[in-house]
């Protein structure tokens, strides 16, 4: 049975470890993970914030998605665009999600990235 989602990985081309970590540490606010020895020889590094882990993984004929991505939930997510785009990040809102305010980013290397918070309905007289 499957209990919960443990990290996410994404492709990165050789050498973009420092704009990754600028990225992923600077503009979104996570926190890198250090890891394993015999996995860091690898390359890549490792991001955090809470329960959410994003792992990139270094591909030597690295080619972005263009549309598989992660889904990330945010808390404030027009203070957390405003951060990205104060940053020079792209941020391209779309309404297409029913009971969700949700834009889509990309980080250095054309990662797609998609940020979304659910939109709390209040309930009328008697409900």
């Amino acid at each position: 049975m499957i209990a919960a989602v443990d990290h996410v990985q994404l492709a990165a081309p050789p050498g973009s470890e420092d704009a990754l970590r600028a990225y992923y540490v600077d503009t979104l606010g996570m926190v890198e993970i250090p890891k394993p020895p015999v996995l860091a020889a690898r390359g890549g590094c490792w991001f955090g914030a809470g329960a959410v882990q994003l792992h990139l993984g270094i591909e030597a004929d690295f080619r972005p998605a263009r549309k598989a991505h992660p889904g990330l939930r945010v808390a404030d997510i027009e203070a957390y665009a405003a951060r990205l785009e104060a940053r020079g990040a792209s941020v391209t809102w779309d309404d297409d999600l029913p009971g969700h305010r949700r834009f889509y980013s990309e980080d250095p290397v054309g990662n797609r990235l998609e940020f979304l918070e659910p939109v709390l309905r209040r309930s009328g007289p008697g409900g």
